[in-house]
């Protein structure tokens, strides 16, 4: 019987200190994808005067789904960390809008994993964030 690599990244996201101070919760893990939500918290708040969510939120919340897309690949080992990210920033979120990443993990190699990932609030057809990262694969 296999490992079952979604319960492993949901394990690994449940220990993972800022995941829980920012709210996240994962709504979906499965081969190689990963969706996680984050309440709109006006703890967030990088500008009081717009109430737009700080973006190191947003990377901490794409990082993290990033890292689970790579984490529940079948062809993954036990364990993940990020060695690039790359965040483009498409547009501030909505005020008062929760906050959800989608990452697939498309290509894994024996030692990298490579994700791509989008963020987005309500208006899902124009992303807040998109990102391209490389995880390692937990493989020696």
């Amino acid at each position: 019987m296999g490992v079952d690599k979604s319960k492993i990244a949901e394990q690994f996201i449940q220990a993972i200190p800022h995941s829980d101070a920012l709210g996240m919760k994962l709504t979906r893990i499965e081969g190689g994808h990963a969706e996680i939500e984050m309440a709109y918290d006006a703890r967030f708040v990088g500008d009081p005067r717009t109430g737009v969510i700080h973006g190191g939120a947003v990377s901490a919340l794409m990082d993290t789904c990033c890292g689970a897309a790579a984490l529940s690949h079948p062809d993954c080992g036990g364990s993940t960390a990020t060695i690039d990210l790359r965040i483009d920033y498409m547009r501030p979120a909505t005020p008062g809008q929760r906050i959800r990443a989608e990452a697939e993990c498309f290509h894994v190699t024996r030692t990298v994993a490579f994700v791509r990932a989008k963020a987005m609030d309500d208006d899902a057809d124009r992303p807040v964030a998109t990102a391209t990262g490389t995880f390692t694969t937990g493989k020696t």
